[in-house]
């Protein structure tokens, strides 16, 4: 067996700074995402736990873990009381939603609107899994420390999505309930600097601002702007037309 994979990556070049992606049909007929890095390549599955493998039997550790406390549940009449992540458990589920992160950046690049929301909205269900069983504040934080990096992808995705359909109210409004939950999540934890300066959200104010400067302005707006350049031009003959044309739209809304 040839373990040299240089030729592979003689023939793909790496770029610093950028997410270099392909996605393709393997050999076992599944879609796989390879992922370029400075000294080789990520390969990962396009669906299911990325790197294929079935802990106890179940689709990724986060089902099998539920699973446990489903057995717990039926038990003890329906309680969670005595049901509890242990710190290893936590890590283990920390190391499989790096997967997934890994993952749904790369589907990003790819413009799989819809597989980023998937691994985003799980890797959310993982976090809120751990914040309500486990003992300890801090074995929570290590997971959910990353929950504004993933609202971002997530919110990024929701709206480019949107977009694709050109729906740009949609859009505004996907990234504006974005920015509010990470707001609120900074809020939440005590740090009300980064709910206004933190890096994801000045990346999305930045581009809520772009999607709004985008967006195809509607009938009234346009007739709005008209009669502003003619009051503006003192054509006032124009204004008048403009004037009646808002009207009668008024008068059919």
């Amino acid at each position: 067996m040839d373990f040299d994979i240089s030729r592979l990556l003689e023939q793909w070049e790496y770029r610093p700074g950028q997410v270099v992606v392909r996605r393709f049909k393997g050999k076992d007929g599944r879609e796989k995402i390879q992922l370029r890095v400075d000294l080789g390549l990520l390969q990962m599955n396009a669906e299911g736990r990325p790197d294929g493998k079935r802990p106890f039997g179940y689709v990724s550790l986060f089902e099998y873990y539920q699973a446990r406390l489903y057995k717990h549940l039926a038990g003890h009449s329906g309680s969670a009381e005595g049901f509890q992540l242990t710190a290893e458990d936590c890590s283990k589920l920390q190391l499989e939603a790096l997967q997934y992160h890994q993952r749904y950046f790369c589907l990003l690049q790819l413009d799989d609107y819809a597989g980023v929301i998937r691994d985003a909205e799980r890797n959310l269900a993982v976090f809120d899994f751990v914040r309500k069983h486990v003992a300890s504040e801090d074995l929570a934080w290590s997971l959910r420390q990353f929950e504004p990096q993933l609202l971002m992808v997530l919110t990024r995705a929701q709206a480019a999505q949107a977009l694709d359909g050109d729906d740009y109210s949609q859009a505004i409004r996907q990234v504006e309930e974005g920015l509010e939950r990470i707001r609120s999540f900074h809020r939440e934890n005590a740090n009300s600097e980064a709910a206004e300066n933190s890096g994801e959200v000045l990346s999305l104010a930045e581009w809520l601002e772009e999607i709004r400067a985008r967006r195809p302005l509607s009938q009234r707006e346009r007739l709005e702007r008209a009669l502003h350049d003619a009051v503006t031009c003192e054509d006032y003959e124009r204004a008048a037309q403009v004037r009646d044309q808002l009207r009668n739209l008024e008068s059919a809304e």
